[in-house]
C-alpha cells in the first residue's frame, strides 16, 4: 500500500525497526487499558515479533503512525476485520505514548484512514468499539462523524467495576457529508 500523508502525519509501513515502539505501549497499563482484552496479560517479545510479522504481510490493510517528517513511530492504525462481500471493516487505532495524546494524531490518523477505507477500499461501512470509560476516543468518534449504534453493558471489568463496550459506525453517505475541516 502507498503511504498517506496528513498535515503532521503519515501513515506508512510497518517496519522491522518499529518493534521496540511496539514493545513500549504493549505492556504499558495506561494504553493498553483502553484496548481489548488481548492486552490483559504481558505480551512477550516473540509475541510482538510474530504480529509485526503478520502487519508486514502483503495482505495486511494497516499502517504506523508516524512523523511526516521524521517517519518516527507514534502509533498504528489498523483494519482488523474487513468483509469485502458487505463493505464493511473493523478499525483499530493506538497512540503509542500518552505524552502524544490530545495532540490530533489520532483525529488525523481516523480521517486518513476513513478516506483510504471509503477512497481505496470501496467500503461502505467502517466500524470500531471502545470502552466507556475511553472518553477522549468517544469524543474523537463523535467529533468525526460516527454514531453510536448500541452498547454491550457491563461487558468489561477493569478497576474494579464493570463497564460497558460502545460500538460505532459511520457509513460512506454520511462521510462524505461532512465538512473536510472536522
Amino acid at each position: 500500500m502507498a503511504r498517506k500523508y496528513g498535515k503532521k502525519i503519515m501513515l506508512r509501513e510497518y517496519q522491522e525497526n518499529d518493534l521496540g515502539h511496539m514493545m513500549d505501549w504493549i505492556n504499558d497499563p495506561n494504553i493498553v487499558k483502553f484496548l481489548s482484552d488481548r492486552f490483559l496479560y504481558p505480551q512477550s517479545r516473540s509475541q510482538v515479533e510474530n504480529f509485526l510479522n503478520k502487519t508486514m504481510d502483503e495482505n495486511w490493510a494497516g499502517f504506523v503512525i508516524s512523523d511526516r517528517e521524521t517517519g518516527d513511530y507514534l502509533g498504528q492504525i489498523d483494519f482488523v476485520e474487513i468483509d469485502e462481500k458487505n463493505g464493511c471493516a473493523e478499525v483499530a487505532l493506538v497512540i503509542g505514548d500518552t505524552n502524544d495524546a490530545s495532540k490530533g494524531i489520532g483525529t488525523e490518523a481516523m480521517q486518513l484512514m476513513m478516506d483510504f477505507g471509503f477512497n481505496n477500499l470501496r467500503l461502505n461501512r467502517i466500524e470500531l468499539s471502545c470502552w466507556d470509560y475511553n472518553e477522549r476516543a468517544i469524543n474523537l468518534y463523535k467529533k468525526l462523524g460516527f454514531t453510536e449504534e448500541g452498547r454491550k453493558r457491563k461487558n468489561r471489568f477493569f478497576d474494579g467495576e464493570y463497564h460497558d463496550e460502545v460500538f460505532f459506525g459511520i457509513l460512506r453517505e454520511e462521510w462524505q457529508e461532512l465538512d473536510d475541516t472536522v
